[in-house]
């Protein structure tokens, strides 16, 4: 008998770890090849890991919650045939790209302690990630928080998910700080307006009465909501508004989407139309495609247009798959794209490539009869169109003869963008040649 190594895969560049979440076979328990043998969760997506081989699940070597780096082992399957313990081939490359992360980490550590005073890990017989300190050095988490910190991960491990709760619970006033007790009396006054802001933000919300039910938020949740205040902090929001007559394109789908389903077997929907139209304003407004540097002193311009697609997951949380190089795909590609994602984020099967790498993201509020909305930019994007309801209004129609009432279908295109780097000007211009794309939609044209 053989036995294979089951690693973690790797799940895309800025992915380094995942949490064990559930694992879907026992010891003893037979695996067809493809089978999902455990689940795991990311800070981008959850997703399943399959085995590569049939044979016998003979030793899980991690227990569910614990933290695991990409191409480290988590499993020992029993296979047929002789032999040592057998390898995927793809985690042999991620034993070496691994430690490439973890370098870049550790720079990326030394560059912090340049401006953020250094934590001496030395003096602890605790072992702490690269990342853990990367992220304690960057928001001035002391040793003495660190030690104080329940960990989560195996052994008592802090891991990443631990310390992101701590630092928000920090910034919430929902933890005491050490850091006042060893400088006592140089930090009184300064420290002192602290806890009156802290209870200022608590006394709101945190309230609850017998009959209310408290309910801990998901880790997604939390995720998106981090990531939501997040943004808010860090861009200028500002919103144009602009309404769009979609006349020609109601009318088109209508006339074409028995034959598009007869043909191509997809269901056109007007979200693939919509998304043509911005990548082709994306295209003509390549400023509008941009990130801005973590220092926020550079402008990065992308070579490629991926579309985000919010979509919204049926526990109520959102997810945002990629469209990559939307651009090149006709309106056929796009469909597809467009379905194949929006079918996969419903039944909780993206992988972490399919949300990552987008340059730009559009939501569809209209879904839930909204008719515009000042949506939140994706970060580190700086713009997001959010596309309102399709309504069928009275409007003056202006013909050679003369102006009349007729009945059109009209909807409202709400453009959030960065003012750091986006004037009113550009964002404006943008949003208005996404309308003017849709307006003059060819009512005649093939699919």
């Amino acid at each position: 008998m053989a036995k294979f190594e089951l690693k973690l895969p790797k799940m895309g560049e800025s992915v380094a770890e995942a949490t064990i979440t559930t694992w879907l076979k026992e010891v003893g328990d037979t695996i067809e090849m493809d089978d999902a043998v455990l689940e795991i969760a990311t800070d981008k997506v959850d997703s399943e890991v399959p085995s590569e081989v049939e044979g016998v699940l003979v030793e899980r070597l991690f227990e569910v919650d614990d933290v695991v780096q990409v191409g480290q082992t988590i499993a020992i399957i029993e296979t047929e045939g002789e032999g040592e313990v057998a390898t995927q081939e793809e985690p042999v490359v991620e034993e070496a790209a691994a430690p490439q992360e973890v370098a870049a980490i550790e720079s990326q550590i030394e560059e912090v302690k340049e401006t953020v005073a250094a934590v001496d890990f030395s003096e602890s017989n605790k072992f702490y990630s690269p990342l853990v300190k990367n992220i304690a050095a960057t928001e001035g988490i002391s040793l003495a928080e660190l030690e104080g910190l329940a960990g989560t991960g195996k052994d008592g491990r802090v891991t990443k998910n631990d310390i992101l709760t701590y630092v928000e619970d920090k910034k919430a006033g929902k933890v005491a700080q050490p850091v006042a007790k060893e400088t006592k009396p140089v930090a009184t006054p300064v420290v002192q307006p602290a806890p009156v802001k802290k209870e200022v933000a608590k006394a709101t919300p945190v309230i609850a009465s017998g009959e209310d039910e408290i309910i801990e938020m998901s880790r997604m949740g939390k995720l998106i909501s981090h990531h939501m205040v997040a943004s808010v902090q860090t861009s200028a929001h500002v919103q144009s508004f602009i309404e769009a007559d979609v006349t020609n394109i109601w009318n088109w789908r209508k006339k074409v989407k028995a034959d598009f389903m007869k043909r191509e077997g997809e269901n056109i929907t007007f979200t693939p139309i919509f998304m043509e139209a911005i990548a082709k304003a994306l295209k003509d407004f390549p400023m509008m495609n941009i990130s801005v540097s973590e220092d926020g002193g550079k402008i990065i311009k992308k070579k490629n247009i991926n579309l985000g697609m919010a979509a919204a997951l049926p526990d109520g949380n959102l997810i945002v798959p990629v469209i990559k190089n939307a651009d090149q795909l006709n309106l056929v590609g796009m469909t597809k794209a467009v379905n194949d994602l929006a079918t996969r984020a419903r039944n909780n099967a993206l992988k972490p490539d399919d949300i990552q790498g987008g340059t730009y993201t559009v939501t569809n509020v209209g879904t839930f009869g909204s008719i515009m909305g000042t949506p939140i930019i994706n970060q580190p994007q700086v713009g997001i169109l959010a596309l309102g309801a399709i309504r069928k209004v009275p409007a003056v129609i202006e013909t050679p003869e003369g102006d009349f009432i007729g009945i059109r279908y009209k909807m409202f295109l709400s453009h959030s963008y960065d003012h750091r780097v986006v004037n009113g000007a550009l964002g404006g211009q943008f949003v208005q040649r996404v309308q003017q794309y849709l307006e003059a939609w060819d009512v005649n044209r093939d699919f």
